[in-house]
């Protein structure tokens, strides 16, 4: 128990403080860096700021809900999504300092929080829990879409990152739906997308 503990708060310390890793290349990587000006270029570093606070909260939603997960099938799908989060982690946070920004100041809050909702989550049984799963990313995938539609039309290279991030998105949530998630309820999709512009609008800037 003790060991799970350790290893549990490990993982936390390491996606919040330490460099993230992706066993995949880059998207983008081998484009050329634009010529942005200079407030295209810390506008495009506020929202992929934004997407890697979004990927820090992944983490902690994973970890929080395959901590009470008793269905192994289900915990082996949400590892699974925490390390394709991982990658989306190393990519977000390399593409930011290509950009000359920094990750927000936030970060220990954000894990905090998304990992006391995902424990929370689990708590009303796997069907629940996948289907909060799935909602989460359907959610993350729309946020992915506008970012889209934000970032400068010449940053090829931070938007190749955001597609391929809304492929694995979908992918995750088609996932959580397979294995017998459940749509919640509207007002509950309500109060996660009043979260998210919470922590979006809070992310672009701090």
């Amino acid at each position: 128990m003790i060991d799970a503990a350790i290893l549990q708060f490990d993982r936390a310390l390491r996606t919040v403080f330490a460099p993230a890793a992706s066993q995949r290349p880059v998207p983008g990587g081998d484009l050329p860096e634009p010529a942005l000006s200079e407030t295209e270029r810390k506008h495009a570093a506020a929202l992929m700021r934004v997407n890697h606070v979004g990927e820090i909260c992944a983490q902690a939603l994973y970890q929080g809900q395959s901590l009470v997960s008793r269905q192994p099938d289900v915990t082996a799908a949400l590892r699974h999504a925490a390390d394709e989060e991982t990658e989306h982690l190393a990519w977000t946070e390399q593409r930011i300092r290509e950009l000359g920004g920094r990750k927000s100041l936030l970060n220990p809050l954000w894990y905090g929080g998304a990992l006391a909702i995902g424990m929370l989550a689990g708590k009303f049984g796997e069907a629940w829990n996948l289907g909060f799963l799935a909602e989460t990313e359907r959610q993350v995938g729309a946020h992915l879409q506008s970012h889209l539609a934000q970032l400068p039309e010449g940053d090829a290279r931070s938007r190749a990152i955001v597609a391929q991030m809304m492929t694995d998105e979908a992918e995750h949530a088609d996932t959580a739906l397979a294995l017998g998630g459940v749509p919640l309820p509207a007002v509950a999709c309500h109060v996660m997308r009043s979260a998210s512009r919470v922590m979006t609008t809070t992310a672009y800037w701090v």
